[in-house]
């Protein structure tokens, strides 16, 4: 018997929150935060103690609702019930990134960073946050191609002269 048919046999045995929990966090992943929460609420409601039904939770509510002092304090409640655990920790720092709080989310990954050591996902969310230089000529905007092309020859060399 393969492991998909038995996946499909025993699917329907699985509790309720488990199915909403699982429906949710794929509903996350595509992009569709409204209705996520909905499963998300239901599952959280069923098992409050759950710190992934938690983390989760709060993840769903900072991109449906931006309700950011409660997905906050949701996510942090997770990532203090299960500490070792890196996608709470992710959660974490994108509803602070959601939230416009740059220092607390550099300070979240950089913590995250030393708790899980070189991990590629929180290396590539840091990489995202992090405070970018002024422009090289300053009386040009930002995007100004000479500006772009400028600043990724700066970049070039302060990357070698780090060596």
């Amino acid at each position: 018997m393969s492991l998909g048919l038995v996946t499909e046999m025993t699917k329907g045995t699985e509790p309720d929150h488990m199915v909403d929990f699982r429906e949710g966090v794929e509903l996350l992943k595509n992009e569709y935060p409204e209705k996520a929460l909905v499963k998300l609420r239901r599952a959280f409601e069923s098992d409050k103690h759950n710190p992934y039904y938690i983390s989760f939770l709060g993840l769903s509510m900072a991109r449906a609702e931006q309700t950011w002092d409660q997905a906050l304090e949701l996510c942090e409640t997770a990532v203090q019930l299960k500490r070792k655990e890196i996608q709470f920790h992710m959660n974490l720092i994108e509803v602070c990134a959601l939230a416009g709080l740059r220092d607390k989310t550099l300070d979240k990954l950089d913590s995250a960073l030393r708790l899980f050591g070189d991990d590629a996902r929180l290396k590539r969310a840091r990489s995202k946050v992090v405070k970018r230089q002024a422009p090289v000529l300053p009386f040009l905007e930002r995007n100004h191609f000479l500006n772009r092309e400028l600043g990724k020859l700066r970049h070039r060399v302060l990357k070698r002269l780090d060596r």
